[in-house]
């Protein structure tokens, strides 16, 4: 008798490291599971993992740094109408050039650049589109367009793009625009799709 009161504890004593076990185990694997998107943003192997995403948010990420660059600058205007004033000057200095030159396509650059991009970096509008970063027709009827994306607008007398500025966002047949020289300043404007003559991508 006392021989089966020593086996029943045994295989009691047993059972309960068993489930003892066991139970650290689940509790451990809940753990992990929980702390799963605390190793996302800290490991450089999970980080791998979720590599087309990651890259996908910081390509945004950039987007909107420097349409938010942009939009900061909304009201800036020349001193005396004459492609001066100091930030007007700024922009210009930022690709080479003192006052007294048209500040398009320094403007751009210059928002670009505080947004870390080396390029573009150029106060000739039409050198903004080179054929290799346009966006073709059919791309531009899918909707590829989107923030940060370059317009230009055409000049029929100089025969060549005259204009440049930032596409804010698209909104059915319209982009709405941040653009620098614009009556002396720095706006905001609606274009139709219609009136743009090219668009670039320098993001991609």
């Amino acid at each position: 008798m006392a021989t089966m009161h020593y086996l029943f504890f045994g295989i009691l004593s047993i059972a309960v490291l068993f489930l003892g076990r066991a139970g650290n185990a689940a509790v451990m694997e809940r753990k992990l599971s929980g702390n799963y998107a605390e190793l996302q943003r800290s490991s450089p192997v999970a980080a791998y993992v979720d590599g087309v995403a990651a890259d996908y948010h910081a390509a945004w990420s950039i987007r909107q740094r420097i349409v938010d660059t942009a939009v900061q600058e909304i009201g800036v205007q020349e001193a005396t109408g004459n492609n001066d004033g100091v930030q007007v000057e700024a922009y210009l200095r930022y690709v080479g050039l003192g006052k007294g030159y048209a500040w398009c396509a320094a403007f751009v650059s210059w928002c670009y650049g505080r947004a870390g991009l080396a390029a573009p970096r150029n106060a000739w509008s039409p050198a903004l589109f080179p054929m290799a970063r346009r966006y073709t027709t059919q791309q531009i009827g899918q909707g590829s367009i989107r923030p940060a994306d370059l317009f230009a607008i055409y000049s029929p007398s100089l025969q060549r793009i005259n204009h440049v500025g930032i596409v804010r966002k698209k909104e059915g047949n319209w982009i709405l625009t941040v653009e620098g020289n614009v009556d002396n300043r720095v706006l905001c404007k609606r274009r139709p799709l219609a009136t743009i003559y090219a668009f670039s991508n320098w993001l991609d």
